[in-house]
């Protein structure tokens, strides 16, 4: 008979053989390489818009250099309006083509979850970024918090026309889950501000043709409307068009995301004195790299873990199956010229 001295050592010694087998699972699949190879499509909101463009080019270092970095095949694919009609065939179409993983940026999370949840079937991986489906996909690779770019923004214009007057949102899609929160967070920010009016609400469906017209429309009602906010960056880059072609520079003050390359003229000029966004081609390399260490079985959707995206470095797994790029940006005529995208 083992003395109970004898039993509690047994007792010890089978406790750290199982802490250490754990920990040597923990260790294997941590150091454990991306698989190369991998079939994976990166679906922005649409083709032809220069902040995805920005987000997803090799040439920019976006999603497709992170791929290419990593040895995977990388292909962009979409339709060419922000619409969920146009964008589900895209994501069908890569199902069909065997598919690994899909990076998204949902136009539509309800009409595009059926399809989305037809490639989790297949346990494809499903990345979203910049605008999220929580319902139908493994992780969300988010830009920035979501309460900060909608108060920022409003912060922003408030000190820009002296927390008083008129103001609209020139936003992109009425349906755009990423527009709809930020707006939200924009409305309860105005609360802040009892001398600032938000007027209207207008959509230009990410459509530079759209985006001006309802820009036009809004100075036709409003003419003495003092500050426009446009979270899109089509939709800043037509509102500081029809601002200045109109001669309403230093009137009617423009603000929003939008990108320092497409703007710096109207910076330059005052029509947009300052602006925010964050740099999407990180954010793009950002959804890749998760992407594929998902679809690697490198790391999973816990809240916690933590992993190393490149040349970005160190990230953690957030609340939601979530992974954050940062905090947002200002953009204005000190720093400006500093950027190229």
């Amino acid at each position: 008979m083992k003395s109970p001295l004898s039993k509690r050592a047994l007792c010890v010694g089978a406790a750290l053989v199982c802490v250490l087998a754990v920990c040597v699972a923990g260790a294997t699949a941590a150091n454990r390489p991306v698989k190369k190879g991998l079939k994976v499509f990166v679906i922005p909101k649409n083709l032809g818009n220069p902040y995805f463009t920005t987000a997803d080019s090799v040439q920019s270092g976006g999603a497709l250099a992170a791929l290419k970095q990593l040895g995977e095949n990388g292909t962009e694919t979409s339709g060419n309006a922000a619409t969920a009609a146009s964008q589900i065939p895209a994501i069908r179409a890569a199902i069909s083509k065997g598919a690994n993983a899909l990076i998204v940026s949902a136009t539509d999370p309800t009409a595009i979850c059926p399809t989305l949840k037809q490639a989790m079937a297949r346990h494809i991986t499903v990345v979203t970024y910049d605008a999220d489906a929580p319902a139908c996909r493994t992780m969300f690779v988010n830009q920035a918090d979501t309460a900060a770019i909608g108060t920022s923004q409003v912060d922003l214009l408030a000190k820009l026309i002296h927390k008083k007057g008129k103001i609209a949102i020139v936003s992109a899609a009425a349906s755009a889950p990423n527009q709809n929160a930020w707006i939200a967070f924009m409305k309860r920010q105005l609360r802040k501000y009892p001398s600032m009016k938000l007027v209207s609400t207008v959509y230009g469906n990410d459509d530079p043709t759209k985006s001006t017209q309802v820009t036009q429309g809004l100075l036709q009602r409003y003419p003495d409307l003092k500050g426009i906010i446009a979270p899109t960056t089509v939709g800043i880059l037509a509102a500081a068009q029809v601002v200045s072609s109109q001669h309403k520079t230093g009137k009617v003050i423009v603000t929003g995301l939008g990108t320092p390359k497409s703007l710096k003229k109207y910076v330059l000029n005052g029509t947009v004195p300052a602006f925010e966004l964050w740099n999407p081609a990180d954010l793009g390399y950002l959804a890749a790299q998760v992407a594929v260490q998902l679809a690697s079985g490198t790391i999973s959707n816990r809240q916690g873990q933590r992993f190393n995206a490149g040349r970005l470095g160190a990230y953690r797994v957030g609340p939601g199956h979530t992974v954050l790029l940062g905090r947002p940006f200002v953009f204005n005529k000190q720093n400006v010229g500093r950027f190229n995208f």
